[in-house]
C-alpha cells in the first residue's frame, strides 16, 4: 500500500508494480515520486541502481489517466540508442494501458520508418536528443502539447557532447514540467539545464556500501581540465620538503610521457618511470628501488601495466587519472594494516566528466572522499574552445574590410521558422508535395 498511499499512483499503477515484483519503493522514489505526481520540476542525483528509470517511468504513465490523443504529450531525452531501448522495456512492463502509443527514436538506418510512427501517433517519444532534434528540424515531431520534458543519466549527455539538442529541444517546448536524473552534478552539466530549469527540487540519495573498506585517507580536487591538473600537480611537487615520495598514477604511457617531459625540466633526475620504454628515459624496473633511491621523489605509473605493485610506505599516491575499473582505484588505496603509523595520503584529481566515475568508487568502497579547496595560487587553464574564441575575438580588425552579411535584409516574420505544424498539417503539406 505504500506505493498508492505515499506515492499518489493509480491504482492501475500500482497494481503493475506489485506484479512486476517491485514490493517496495527505493530511496529515491520515496523522495521524488510525489514531487513528480504534483507537477514539481526536479534534478534527482543517484548511483545506478538507484531507481532512476523505474521513477520517471512510473510518474510518466501516472499522467495517463484518460483515453490519449496520439499527439505526444511526454519527450524522454537519453543518450544512446540501448538507453532508448531499455526504457521501453520498462514501459512494456508496467503499462497496461495499451492505448498508450510510445515510440523509439534513435541513430539508425532509416529515419522515415521513425517518421512514420510519429505520424501513426505517439503519445510518448523516448530519444536520443540528435535524432530528435533532427527529426524536428524535418516538421515530423510535433512538440506543441508536450508538457513533460524528462532528460535522463544528462551527466552521460554531457561526455557525449550532447548539450545543444538538449537545450534546443528543451527551449521548443512550452511550458511544462521538467525532470532531470543524473549520477553525478558538476559545473558543465548546470550550464546544459541552466536555460530551461526553473528553481526545481534537488534530490539526492547515496547508495553506499553497508560495511565502507578500510582506506588511507583521501582528498578530491575537482578541476577543470587537463592544463589545471598539470598545475595542481606541479604545485604540489615542487614543495620538496613535503612531497618527498610520490606514486602518481595515469591511464595511458602518451599521459605519462606528457607529465614526464613537463614534471622533468624542473625536478630532473628526481622523476622517473616505472618500466620506461627507453633507455635513456629515467626509471626503475620495480617500486622498491624507488623507495631504496634517496634522490627520486617522483614514481609515474600508467595504468596499462595492469601489474598489482606494493604501495606501502609511500606518504602520497596521487591519481592524475581515474583508472577505468573502479576496482583497480579501490585495490590501491586500502589500508592493510590500519593499526600501524601509516600516514599515507591518497589524493584524486578529477574533472566533472570524471565524477561519475568518483561516485562509483564511493558506492563501491561505502564511503564518500571528502573535496578539498583548490589553493589560491593554482592557476586554472581555460578551456581550449574558449582559447580560441578569446583569440579570434583579441584580433584586430580592419576597419576598412567590407561587413560580412551587410548586403543581406532580415527575414520577414512570415519567412522565419519558428513555428510548429501539427501532424495533421503536416501530412496535408506532404500530400501537396506529392501532387
Amino acid at each position: 500500500m505504500v506505493w498508492f498511499e505515499k506515492l499518489k499512483l493509480n491504482k492501475q499503477l500500482v497494481k503493475s508494480v506489485n506484479e512486476a515484483g517491485f514490493t517496495n519503493p527505493k530511496e529515491l522514489q520515496l523522495k521524488t515520486l510525489a514531487r513528480i505526481v504534483g507537477g514539481q520540476d526536479i534534478i534527482a542525483i543517484g548511483p545506478e541502481g538507484s531507481g532512476k528509470t523505474t521513477t520517471y517511468v512510473l510518474g510518466v504513465l501516472n499522467r495517463f489517466n484518460y483515453a490519449p490523443e496520439g499527439v505526444p504529450r511526454v519527450l524522454i531525452l537519453v543518450p544512446e540508442k540501448d538507453q532508448v531501448m531499455a526504457v521501453l522495456e520498462q514501459f512494456e512492463l508496467l503499462n497496461k494501458n495499451k492505448s498508450i502509443s510510445i515510440v523509439g527514436l534513435y541513430v539508425a538506418p532509416g529515419i522515415e520508418a521513425q517518421m512514420d510512427a510519429l505520424a501513426d501517433g505517439a503519445d510518448i517519444v523516448v530519444a536520443t536528443p540528435d535524432r530528435a532534434r533532427a527529426i524536428y528540424l524535418k516538421l515530423a515531431l510535433n512538440l506543441n502539447k508536450v508538457d513533460l520534458l524528462v532528460v535522463d543519466d544528462a551527466d552521460l549527455m554531457i561526455k557525449k557532447g550532447l548539450q545543444l539538442p538538449v537545450v534546443e529541444l528543451a527551449n521548443s517546448i512550452g511550458r511544462g514540467q521538467h525532470l532531470v536524473f543524473t549520477e553525478v552534478m558538476h559545473s558543465k552539466l548546470e550550464k546544459m539545464l541552466a536555460p530551461f530549469m526553473n528553481q526545481p527540487a534537488i534530490i539526492e540519495v547515496e547508495e553506499l556500501e553497508e560495511t565502507p573498506i578500510q582506506t588511507y585517507q583521501q582528498l578530491l580536487y575537482n578541476v577543470p581540465n587537463f592544463g589545471t591538473k598539470l598545475n595542481l600537480l606541479n604545485l604540489f611537487l615542487y614543495d620538496e620538503e613535503l612531497f618527498t615520495k610520490t606514486v602518481v598514477f595515469v591511464n595511458t604511457r602518451v599521459t605519462a610521457d606528457k607529465l614526464y617531459k613537463n614534471l622533468h625540466s624542473h625536478l630532473r633526475d628526481a622523476v622517473a618511470f616505472l618500466n620506461p620504454q627507453f633507455f635513456d628515459t629515467n626509471g626503475f624496473k620495480n617500486v622498491e628501488d624507488f623507495k631504496a633511491t634517496a634522490h627520486s621523489r617522483v614514481l609515474i605509473v600508467a595504468n596499462e601495466n595492469n601489474e598489482t605493485i606494493d604501495l606501502s610506505g609511500i606518504p602520497f599516491l596521487i591519481h592524475f587519472d581515474l583508472p577505468l575499473e573502479k576496482e583497480t582505484f579501490i585495490e590501491r588505496i586500502i589500508d592493510h594494516d590500519p593499526g600501524s603509523d601509516n600516514e599515507t595520503l591518497a589524493i584524486t584529481f578529477a574533472t566533472d566528466l570524471e565524477m561519475s566515475r568518483v561516485k562509483k568508487i564511493e558506492q563501491a568502497s561505502g564511503k564518500k572522499i571528502p573535496t578539498a579547496a583548490l589553493p589560491d595560487e593554482l592557476v586554472i587553464e581555460k578551456e581550449i574552445k574558449a582559447k580560441k574564441e578569446e583569440e579570434k575575438k583579441s584580433a584586430k580588425v580592419n576597419p576598412d574590410a567590407p561587413i560580412v552579411g551587410a548586403a543581406f535584409h532580415e527575414k520577414k516574420a512570415a519567412n522565419s521558422k519558428t513555428y510548429n505544424f501539427s501532424s495533421g498539417q503536416k501530412a496535408k503539406m506532404n500530400n501537396k508535395r506529392k501532387h
